[in-house]
């Protein structure tokens, strides 16, 4: 009997669920409850070291969106079987089957091996995780399949598929990063984005500025007590509504400057800004609003005069 996937928790209804395939558990994000620690790896079972065990398989490799047949094509022989023929005309008949075998015959497998090939590079570019690049092959399968892709450039719905496996994926990663990475114009990122999720139908939810502190934090080496300050502080501007309507970015790098402030971890403006990929204008704005708006002013000037 097959399983059926939990889509809610038992223990609290919540239906934010996290399952951890390396360790086979799938865990309640909200209560931490552990659902299930057993989990069926589907995953190959073996290595590959020669040819001669690979032809020892018990079964094929898993399917996969980031490759253009989904790892369900086949292959005519091997490198071993090559010499194994005896006359130079056995030998070319096996590479005139080989080639013919892996030659692409429709215009969307075409597009897709290209495509999917520039989606590799730019997640291996930005380091993402493996699922998170599995989500954007099958975002971009869809958008190929519908039409979605005549009139636009191939690299712009890549990083606009990335860009909203990412947000699915709640992985912090900017439309600058994105556009670092592959070359197109953040605004191009952006207008894809929109027009590919919203003829998909995928609903994302909004970014969280907190899930860009620790990145933030790393690059400007700044300590766990001011990280955990201004993921406090953002908990307290979410409250009173205060990151509503503004950028994630914006106001995750202010916040993050306030806590260097008190504690006394002193960075510029400027360096937060780059780090953030915003304008100093942007920095000092937010931080004049979370001041303002949360009372923190008196916890700045002591911290100065220490």
């Amino acid at each position: 009997m097959i399983r059926k996937q939990l889509k809610e928790c038992p223990e609290c209804a919540s239906k934010n669920i996290f399952r951890d395939t390396n360790k086979g558990e799938t865990i309640c994000r909200d209560c931490g409850l552990v659902i299930e620690d057993r989990m069926v790896d589907f995953g190959q079972e073996w290595r590959e070291f020669d040819d001669d065990s690979r032809s020892k398989r018990r079964a094929g490799a898993p399917t996969s969106q980031t490759q253009f047949d989904q790892g369900l094509g086949t292959e005519v022989g091997s490198t071993s079987d090559f010499y194994k023929l005896s006359s130079d005309r056995e030998r070319d008949r096996f590479f005139r089957l080989r080639k013919w075998n892996i030659r692409i015959s429709t215009a969307i497998e075409r597009n897709l091996k290209v495509a999917l090939a520039e989606l590799k590079r730019v997640s291996s570019f930005l380091k993402l995780p493996k699922s998170v690049e599995e989500e954007a092959a099958r975002i971009y399968r869809q958008a190929v399949q519908k039409g979605l892709v005549r009139g636009r450039s191939m690299e712009s719905v890549v990083a606009g598929a990335l860009y909203a496996a990412c947000r699915r994926h709640e992985v912090p990663r900017t439309l600058d990063e994105m556009g670092e990475a592959s070359g197109i114009e953040k605004k191009e990122i952006g207008r894809t984005y929109r027009f590919v999720t919203r003829e998909l139908e995928i609903s994302i939810k909004p970014s969280n500025p907190a899930d860009y502190i620790p990145r933030f934090a790393s690059a400007l080496k700044l300590s766990a007590e001011t990280q955990s300050k201004s993921v406090e502080i953002l908990e307290m501007a979410r409250d009173i509504e205060l990151t509503s309507g503004r950028g994630p970015t914006g106001i995750a790098a202010a916040a993050l400057y306030v806590a260097s402030l008190i504690h006394g971890e002193k960075r510029t403006q400027r360096e937060v800004a780059d780090v953030a990929g915003v304008t100093e204008v942007t920095i000092r704005n937010r931080y004049k609003e979370l001041i303002k708006k949360l009372k923190l002013t008196k916890e700045v000037e002591k911290s100065k005069k220490k």
